[in-house]
This record gives C-alpha cells, sequence and structure tokens, in this order.
C-alpha cells in the first residue's frame, strides 16, 4: 500500500492509503474517492487542467513513479513544465517527471507528496 499525502496552500493536508498497482486507480480517481478538491475538466489528459506535481516523501528513496503517458507529454509541453530535451532524458535515465497529470498517474507501491 502506498501513502498519499496530498498538499494545498488553500486546504489542510490529507494522507490517505491507496493500493498500488491497479490499472485503474488514478490518481486523480483516488482524490475524488477521498474528497480531495484536485480540478479536473475532461479526465482524458487533454486539458492540463489536473496539473499536479509528485514528489517523494521519503528523500533518501529515489522515486520510481510511472511513465508519462503520450497525453501527458504533450501537455506537458505545452504548458511549458517540461521540454522534449527533458523528457528524452527521462527516458533515458529511467526517472520520473515531478510534474504529472492527476487524470493519467497511476500509483505506485511509494510514498509521495501531491501538490496541487
Amino acid at each position: 500500500m502506498a501513502l498519499i499525502t496530498f498538499s494545498s496552500p488553500e486546504y489542510k493536508d490529507k494522507t490517505v492509503y491507496a493500493v498500488a498497482g491497479s490499472h485503474t486507480e488514478t490518481l486523480l480517481k483516488i482524490a475524488r474517492e477521498n474528497k480531495i478538491p484536485i480540478n479536473y475538466s475532461c479526465e482524458d489528459g487533454e486539458c492540463g487542467s489536473c496539473l499536479i506535481k509528485v514528489s517523494s516523501v521519503d528523500d533518501k528513496l529515489q522515486r520510481m513513479g510511472g511513465p508519462l503517458t503520450e497525453k501527458e507529454k504533450e501537455v506537458l509541453k505545452s504548458s511549458g513544465k517540461l521540454t522534449q530535451e527533458e523528457i528524452e532524458k527521462m527516458l533515458v535515465d529511467d526517472l520520473p517527471s515531478d510534474w504529472r497529470l492527476a487524470c493519467q498517474m497511476i500509483v505506485r507501491d511509494e510514498d509521495i507528496l501531491v501538490e496541487y
């Protein structure tokens, strides 16, 4: 199980348990089930309204994270959060992006901080 802490300057931080590895449990779905008010619109990775920043809770562990979806790559490039060079470097170095779309990110078995 993963611990996910949701943090926003407008709301009190909230930590929830999430079953890792489910291919249907997006971060947005978990947030909605726990009444965490992450903005969203299309729920399909097209609009970018559910943009979040993800980091590891344990500084000693490198974040695993799943790979960016093609939709995420396009939205993050168009919003200026990532460049094509950064995306290519992440693929080569097998590192996750700090910036994700909540509707696309599948939770892994790691404790994370989600800033929205």
